[in-house]
């Protein structure tokens, strides 16, 4: 077998088996349903050789068939899912990729009917990560933004997105938030990163990140909310770092 055949989720082969035994049973019955009706024609109507032969066919021969054509259609829909997965994902620290957060984003403002409740953009920078690879190498900076990216996933909604804008920089769009969650999820990302333990080559390295954010009312541009985030980020970075700044956009 392939290895995508190897590697394909549980719920596909039980679909495979599924589809193929409900297929299977309903050649079945057909094919006893119409050998009998010839039967008639030429004769009393089906004899036992007739119904065997009748039953074992569709099993002998369309089962397998139908099974090969299920588990050929399976894996090119697991191959497309690791494709779509692979175009929209951060290699690095498995995020959203800039391009598909700011689609999914917008396409999901685009959707906001005026009386939808608003929701958030959080821009999160970590801080002073220049020093970490001077430090340290390139290798352990790779290891802090992997686990930096953990921490924010782990703090957030499950509904909420989660994207790597570029650099140290990471988005989340959090749907339906006011100003007061969106705060409170933005100092638990805070929080959470600031106690990650982080020791390359056995060194201790505390982590931080400041963050801007922004909520909105339905109808606000992607562009606009970006800007603001991004405007009051540098407000975070500015008056000591490892800190929020939120505003309530208009």
């Amino acid at each position: 077998m392939t290895e995508i055949g190897r590697n394909l989720p549980k719920r596909a082969w039980l679909r495979i088996y599924r589809v193929t035994g409900a297929i299977t049973l309903i050649s079945v019955v057909l094919s006893v349903i119409f050998t009998n009706m010839i039967m008639e024609t030429f004769s009393a109507g089906i004899n036992v050789q007739g119904l065997a032969v009748s039953i074992l066919m569709p099993l002998a021969l369309g089962g397998p068939m139908i099974w090969f054509l299920l588990l050929k259609h399976e894996q090119l829909r697991h191959a497309n899912s690791q494709l779509e997965h692979l175009a929209s994902t951060d290699w690095l620290t498995d995020c959203l990729n800039r391009g598909a957060f700011t689609g999914a984003v917008s396409r999901h403002l685009d959707r906001c009917a005026p009386a939808d409740p608003g929701g958030a953009l959080l821009i999160v920078d970590a801080d002073d990560f220049k020093s970490v690879n001077d430090r340290f190498g390139h290798d352990a900076g790779d290891e802090a933004l992997q686990l930096i990216a953990r921490a924010i996933r782990k703090a957030v909604r499950g509904t909420d997105l989660v994207g790597r804008l570029g650099g140290e920089e990471f988005g989340v769009f959090l749907a339906e938030a006011d100003v007061t969650t969106a705060d409170q999820v933005a100092e638990r990302i805070r929080h959470s990163i600031s106690v990650l333990a982080f020791t390359p080559g056995g060194t201790p390295c505390p982590l931080s990140v400041s963050i801007g954010g922004a909520t909105y009312a339905p109808g606000a541009p992607f562009a606009e909310l970006y800007r603001l985030a991004d405007q009051h980020l540098y407000e975070a970075k500015n008056t000591g770092r490892d800190r929020v700044a939120m505003m309530q956009a208009a």
